[in-house]
């Protein structure tokens, strides 16, 4: 163990808290927590924080690289991650867009064609009008089309609880799009934030990515990619940060049970490699863990029909790993359609690739239900030639390494109904609170859905400990 199990003796007097799972969600309660004077004790199972966002090292025959398991963005309007960069220091390192700009290569046609998603100044919706006119992947009455449907979803509440059942897919059909368009524009936007199709996806969590993100502010969707890997923000940053803030945290620490008490405070219970188990006490606990992990430690009636966590599902993400031996891609990174590639970034000067050795892509794809447990011999012969396809100059290059991660339960599913089985940070057991993405945040599983989750979570804690606090997110709690 890194430092002292038990918040009592870490320091005397007092309230405490556990927070249960290192990820985004828990290593943002444990800080608001902290912030607010509670003595916080952040438990998690991996060597590691970060959650689902995280890197790795690898030796490649280029040399050691530093890998993310996926390639992960934000956009302008996740104000909650942006709140987290700033608290850990790390703004600068995950910067913004100064517009959106998302190109977009066609190669389903006879000869390949690039066009661009981008944004004026304009105030919504003209920002977006001059990028759908010229759009080269729609003809002109599908581009009407698109306009048309896109004013329809902004008159949507997103909170409207009888959207959550219906099906994204079918309401753009309702409205006339065709399926070109549903790949060209809807599902570009669905598969990177929702990690589903349209056609999968329910109206509710669809109007709220694209009401958020496209309809509401001209900037909303102005894209940040971090220029070091996720480990530097998510662990060495995140653990710095939280070191500072007097949060102790307990790696390779296991939660294997969870009570409360006679006296109202919590016990729970630890597993630490190599130890035997240990015990701590806390006023409050968080579980800020997987769906499947939190119904596994959730005591007897802290949940009305506890078993819906078990009915939300989950979606696989599977990334694609490209190191050529030159440079075969000029842009920070392109979306494919008429292809089965999706997003490709390039991930070269974050990786540590040395410089003039090659170029590293990442290949994210997203909804990867069909290629999630391909052997990587075959997802190889698949995806290299359409690369060759996607990028003329890859078609003389050598593959110096290639190789695969894969998330098999990234996120939740979005489907139609998932809305009524999210349920919210409070539970009916005094001092036991949930935070994760896939709570009743009303985003869908994102890094910003974790952390305004987190702080939800934080929130109503210290409501209930009768701590005054302020929220750096107003809206997200």
């Amino acid at each position: 163990m890194t430092s002292t199990t038990d918040p009592e003796r870490r320091s005397p007097g007092g309230q405490s808290a556990v927070v249960v799972g290192g990820g985004l969600a828990g290593i943002t309660s444990a800080l608001a927590l902290a912030d607010a004077g509670v003595r916080v004790t952040l438990l998690e199972g991996r060597p590691r924080l970060g959650g689902a966002a995280f890197s790795f090292r690898r030796s490649s025959p280029v040399g050691e690289l530093t890998i993310d398991n996926g390639q992960h963005v934000y956009l302008r309007c996740c104000t909650g991650y942006g709140w987290f960069l700033d608290r850990i220091g790390a703004s600068h390192l995950a910067p913004l867009q100064d517009r959106l700009d998302v190109p977009v290569l066609d190669v389903g046609r006879s000869k390949p064609r690039l066009g661009r998603l981008r944004r004026t100044a304009l105030p919504v919706p003209l920002h977006l009008a001059a990028t759908l006119a010229t759009y080269p992947h729609l003809s002109p009455i599908e581009r009407a089309a698109v306009g048309r449907a896109a004013l329809a979803l902004k008159s949507l509440d997103p909170y409207d609880p009888a959207l959550d059942t219906l099906n994204f897919g079918d309401w753009l059909r309702r409205k006339g799009q065709s399926a070109r368009a549903i790949e060209a524009v809807w599902d570009v936007v669905a598969v990177a934030t929702l990690n589903a199709r349209s056609a999968q996806c329910s109206l509710g969590l669809a109007t709220m990515v694209f009401k958020t993100g496209l309809l509401t502010e001209p900037g909303h969707a102005d894209i940040g990619i971090p220029r070091v890997p996720l480990g530097e923000l998510h662990d060495t940053r995140a653990r710095a940060t939280l070191e500072a803030a007097g949060v102790g945290i307990e790696l390779r620490s296991r939660v294997t049970g969870l009570d409360r008490g006679p006296d109202g405070r919590w016990d729970v219970q630890v597993e630490t490699a190599p130890h035997a188990g240990t015990r701590l006490t806390a006023d409050t606990v968080v579980l800020a863990l997987p769906q499947q992990d939190a119904h596994a430690l959730l005591p007897t009636g802290a949940l009305d029909d506890p078993g819906r966590l078990l009915k939300i599902g989950t979606a696989p993400i599977l990334n694609l790993h490209v190191v050529y031996d030159r440079p075969v891609l000029r842009r920070p990174f392109f979306v494919a359609i008429g292809s089965p590639v999706q997003w490709v970034f390039d991930r070269s000067d974050t990786s540590g690739l040395p410089a003039g050795t090659g170029q590293y892509l990442a290949v994210s794809q997203s909804a990867a239900h069909d290629d999630i447990d391909q052997p990587v011999s075959r997802l190889r012969e698949r995806y290299l030639p359409e690369l060759a396809r996607l990028l003329p100059a890859a078609r003389g290059a050598t593959v110096r390494d290639f190789f695969v991660t894969r998330e098999r339960t990234a996120t939740f599913a979005p489907a139609p109904g998932v809305g009524r089985l999210r349920p919210p940070a409070p539970t009916n057991a005094p001092g036991l609170f949930l935070a994760g993405a896939w709570t009743a945040t009303g985003w869908p599983a994102t890094m910003e859905s974790a952390v305004r989750r987190g702080l939800s979570a934080a929130g109503a804690a210290l409501s209930e400990l009768g701590r005054p606090h302020r929220s750096p997110l107003r809206e997200a709690v």
